[in-house]
């Protein structure tokens, strides 16, 4: 289900980086760019039904790229 990020995403974290990040490789080779990072944090988000909702966000990030491949990985609560 797609959805989009309304507002800022806050409690942003590093979950990994440099060797860490295991589609480093991948990331790579479609998006270019180094130093990628994985991140998590949270924000409401709105999905393709309607629905608005607090959820936890990871996402992938390399410097002059920008937020790549965001997935919702938990629903806090429904608003």
């Amino acid at each position: 289900m797609s959805f989009k990020v309304i507002g800022r995403i806050a409690d942003v974290e590093t979950i990994a980086r440099g060797k860490g990040v295991r589609e480093a490789r991948r990331l790579r080779k479609l998006y270019g760019g180094s130093r990628w990072r994985k991140l998590k944090g949270t924000a409401k988000v709105q999905f393709s039904d309607g629905k608005v909702c607090y959820a936890e966000l990871h996402w992938y990030e390399a410097h002059g790229i920008g937020l790549k491949e965001t997935k919702v990985k938990r629903i806090f609560e429904l608003l």
